[in-house]
């Protein structure tokens, strides 16, 4: 049975962990990366190298139009909107911040729906295969525990979500696959994310979280603070910092 799917790989943590997760379940896995308009682009080219780590097809999107419509947030638009320093866990937990970018994650499901869509139906209508033995899958890493209150990382969106994909796509209405879509880190701490990667040999050493776009995370920002309290929690040195200061650590 030919299963067909994307993972939603930005480059961080989070979605590396997935993706080194998705590639063990599905047969034809593409990486689906997306240049949206954010600040940096360093997070995209760690995507690069951990997708050619994994040895996955990687496709970058250009939706960097997002930028001009979804401006609100400090990840589209830092003239307007610095990003939030030195804050602690429960400043992060007060109110959805300033770098949640308006339905950011909505507009990602949507095209990785039609990407997958698209090689199931290409599998169904011009090889022949039987709908019966195609499956459509979605991988992506929200993450309810510890991050910074996104409305878009919630288990409710996503069953929501998913409700709304089916509903709209010629491959369940017309031949009843459905796309499921997969959000295996949703309930896990930091701490449980990351004991996980290493089990799935994912190569952390490669990504990036880090809000600012230098040589070096700063250390500072919301998503720096979580990933270091993650670490630190499982016992475990953070291979980007060692990878970084020159050690002789491997890929």
């Amino acid at each position: 049975m030919p299963s067909y799917g994307v993972t939603l790989l930005s480059g961080g943590l989070d979605s590396t962990t997935v993706s080194a997760y998705a590639r063990q379940h599905v047969d034809r896995l593409t990486a689906l990366t997306f240049l949206y308009g954010q600040t940096h682009s360093k997070e995209t080219r760690c995507a690069t190298d951990v997708a050619t780590n994994l040895r996955l097809n990687q496709v970058l999107v250009d939706i960097s139009f997002l930028r001009d419509v979804a401006w609100y947030s400090a990840l589209t638009n830092p003239e307007m909107f610095p990003t939030p320093m030195d804050r602690s866990t429960r400043e992060m937990g007060a109110s959805i911040p300033i770098t949640y970018v308006p339905l950011r994650n909505t507009l990602f499901l949507t095209l990785a729906g039609a990407y997958v869509e698209s090689e199931a139906l290409k599998a169904i209508e011009m090889e022949d295969r039987d709908p019966a033995d195609v499956e459509a899958h979605i991988y992506i890493a929200p993450n309810a525990i510890d991050y910074s209150g996104y409305p878009d990382c919630r288990p409710q969106f996503y069953a929501e979500a998913q409700r709304t994909l089916l509903e709209g796509s010629k491959l369940w209405n017309q031949y009843g696959v459905v796309m499921e879509v997969h959000t295996p880190i949703i309930h896990m701490s930091k701490k449980d994310i990351i004991q996980w990667a290493m089990e799935l040999s994912a190569p952390l050493h490669l990504t990036w979280s880090c809000y600012e776009g230098g040589d070096s995370p700063c250390g500072r920002c919301d998503s720096c603070q979580l990933r270091a309290k993650g670490f630190e929690d499982a016992g475990i040195a953070d291979p980007l910092l060692k990878h970084t200061q020159g050690s002789d650590i491997s890929p």
